[in-house]
C-alpha cells in the first residue's frame, strides 16, 4: 500500500478519540462502504451499479444515491533499495508490479494486494528480507542471467451482518493495545491464511479464529507431512475509557480439531484433553486505559505455562514461562496556519522469559510460523525498549525517529526450538538473559505518501545497522 505505518495511526485516532476502543486487527471499517467514492474515485478501473463502468465518482452529484456494489482495480508497483548487517546482502534493484483490487457487494466486502518481485542481489547465496520464500534463477538456465523472483500477497474476503464478521484472508493478526511489543498476536509476524469471525454485542467484542501455519521454510517438502493448526480467542470489554482483553491459543502439531473455533469453548481448559506433545496453548491478560483524549497507558501479561502459582512467583525454574509489556503513547492533532500535524510518541517495555513459545520437542507446536514468533518478534529470554516520536503532516509527509535498546541471551531457552525436558522442570534451573549485552540502535525515518506516488527513506543506525529506500505508486 502507499501508507506507512497505517496501524500507528489507527492506534492515533484511537488514543485521540471518544468512542469505545477495541484491539483486534484487522477489523471492519465502517466507513469503507460510505466513503468509496470518495476515497477510491482515482482508481484505473472502476464500477459502481448507480453510475455504471466510468472512474468511480465521474460526474456524480453531491446527492448520488450510495451504490449497493462497487469494485475499484489499481495497478501498484514500487522499486526498493536494501542492505543491510543483518541481510548480509544488497538488494538492488528490487522491482514490483501488481494489482490492487478492492470493493464490495451487498454485505460482501473484499480487497486483494498481489505483486510479483524481481531482485537483484549482491550475496553468492541471496536470503529472504522478510522471511517468506525466495527463488533463485540461476544463470545456467537463463542465457547467463542470474536473478532472485517472488510473489506475494494478501486479501480479505468478508461477509458481514449488523453485529457478525466472517472474514477470510492472507494477513497477520495484532492483538492488544501496544504497537511494537504485543505478546500473543503480533503485526510484525510472517502473514498467514485464516478464518476469523468477529461477534460485537456493545462493550463486548469476541473474536475466534484459525491459522494455518507452516514450520519449515515455505520451500520446505516437509510441510506436506507436518502441519501445524492455531486456533485463538480473544473477548474484549470497553467502557468508557477502559478496554479490559483476554486473549487465548492453541497451537496442534499434526491434529487438526474444528471444534477449537467455537467462540465459548474455552482453551485454556480444552488444551487437557489433547497430547502435550501434540499441543501448545498460552493465555493473556491486558489492559488500556486512555486519559484526556491525549494519553493511553496500556499492559499484557502473557502466560506460557507455569507448574503451579507459587512456581510463578518464584520464577526460578524453566515451567515458568511467562512475558509482560507495558507502554503509552501520547498523541495530539495540532491545525497550524490551515495545516493539519497529527504528532505523538510510543514508548514501550517488553519482558520474555526463557523458553516462552517453544515445547517439548523442536519443529513441533512452537508459537512459531516459518521460524518466527507469531508474538513478540524478539523471542524468548529477551527484554526490549522502544521509544519512538512521530508526526505527520496533512496526511502526506510523515517522519520518526526509533530509539531501540535490546538485550537478547544466549543460553538454553533463547531459541524457538530449544526443548524443554518434560521432567523435572522444578528442578532446572533458568537464567533471565544470561550472556545478553545491550544493543541499541537509533532509526530515522521520513516518507512522502501522496495520491498516486509514494516515496520512503529509513536507516537504522549503531546496531543491525541497515538502510532502506523505496519509491511506489498506485494508478
Amino acid at each position: 500500500m502507499l501508507e506507512n505505518s497505517p496501524m500507528l495511526f489507527e492506534l492515533h485516532q484511537v488514543t485521540t478519540g471518544e468512542g469505545r476502543q477495541f484491539f483486534s486487527y484487522p477489523r471492519r471499517d465502517t466507513t469503507f462502504r460510505k466513503n468509496f467514492l470518495k476515497t477510491e474515485g482515482n482508481a484505473l478501473l472502476g464500477y459502481d451499479n448507480v453510475h455504471g463502468g466510468s472512474i468511480l465518482g465521474k460526474g456524480r452529484s453531491a446527492d448520488s444515491a450510495q451504490p449497493r456494489i462497487a469494485l475499484a482495480v489499481s495497478l501498484v508497483g514500487g522499486l526498493d533499495y536494501r542492505g543491510g548487517e543483518a541481510l548480509g546482502d544488497t538488494v538492488w534493484p528490487s522491482i514490483d508490479g501488481g494489482i490492487y483490487l478492492r470493493g464490495f457487494a451487498d454485505s460482501v466486502d473484499f480487497v486483494l494486494d498481489a505483486r510479483i518481485y524481481d531482485e537483484g542481489h549482491s550475496a553468492s547465496n541471496p536470503k529472504s528480507f522478510d522471511g517468506e520464500f525466495l527463488e533463485v534463477q540461476k544463470e545456467e538456465n537463463n542465457s547467463g542471467i542470474e536473478y532472485t523472483s517472488y510473489a506475494r500477497y494478501r486479501t480479505h474476503f468478508a461477509f458481514n451482518h449488523d453485529w457478525f464478521r466472517l472474514d477470510l484472508g492472507r494477513d497477520v493478526l495484532h492483538w492488544g493495545p501496544g504497537y511494537y511489543n504485543n505478546l500473543s498476536l503480533n503485526q510484525f509476524a510472517l502473514p498467514y491464511n485464516m478464518l476469523t469471525m468477529d461477534l460485537t454485542f456493545g462493550p463486548l467484542r469476541v473474536v475466534s479464529f484459525y491459522a494455518d501455519l507452516r514450520i519449515y521454510s515455505s520451500m520446505s517438502m516437509k510441510n506436506k507431512d507436518e502441519s501445524r493448526n492455531l486456533f485463538g480467542h480473544r473477548y474484549e470489554l470497553a467502557v468508557g475509557n477502559g478496554t479490559f482483553g483476554i486473549s487465548e491459543l492453541q497451537m496442534l502439531y499434526d491434529n487438526m480439531k474444528p471444534w477449537l473455533f467455537v467462540p465459548t469453548a474455552p482453551l485454556f481448559m480444552e488444551k487437557g484433553n489433547y497430547s502435550e506433545d501434540s499441543n501448545n496453548g498460552s493465555l493473556s491478560f491486558d489492559f488500556n486505559y486512555r486519559l484526556f483524549r491525549s494519553v493511553r497507558l496500556y499492559t499484557e501479561f502473557f502466560l506460557d505455562d507455569m507448574e503451579s502459582p507459587v512456581s510463578l512467583v518464584k520464577n526460578d525454574n524453566i515451567e515458568a514461562k511467562w512475558a509482560w509489556m507495558a507502554g503509552l503513547q501520547g498523541a495530539h492533532d495540532f491545525v497550524i496556519k490551515g495545516h493539519l500535524l497529527e504528532a505523538g510518541t510510543i514508548a514501550e517495555y517488553a519482558r520474555i522469559e526463557p523458553y516462552v513459545y517453544s515445547h517439548f520437542h523442536k519443529n513441533t507446536a512452537q508459537l512459531a510460523h516459518l521460524g518466527r514468533p507469531i508474538g513478540n518478534q524478539n523471542g524468548p529470554n529477551s527484554q526490549t525498549i522502544d521509544w519512538t516520536v512521530y508526526g505527520r503532516l496533512d496526511h502526506r509527509i510523515f517522519a520518526s525517529l526509533r530509539n531501540t535498546w535490546y538485550w537478547k541471551g544466549t543460553d538454553y531457552g533463547s531459541a524457538l526450538n530449544d526443548t524443554t525436558p518434560r521432567v523435572d522442570h522444578m528442578k532446572i534451573h533458568k537464567d533471565f538473559l544470561n550472556g545478553a549485552k545491550m544493543e541499541y540502535s537509533l532509526t530515522p525515518s521520513v516518507s512522502y505518501e501522496g495520491e498516486r506516488l509514494f516515496y520512503l527513506a529509513e536507516i537504522t543506525l549503531f546496531n543491525d545497522e541497515k538502510i532502506y529506500l523505496r519509491g511506489g505508486f498506485k494508478w
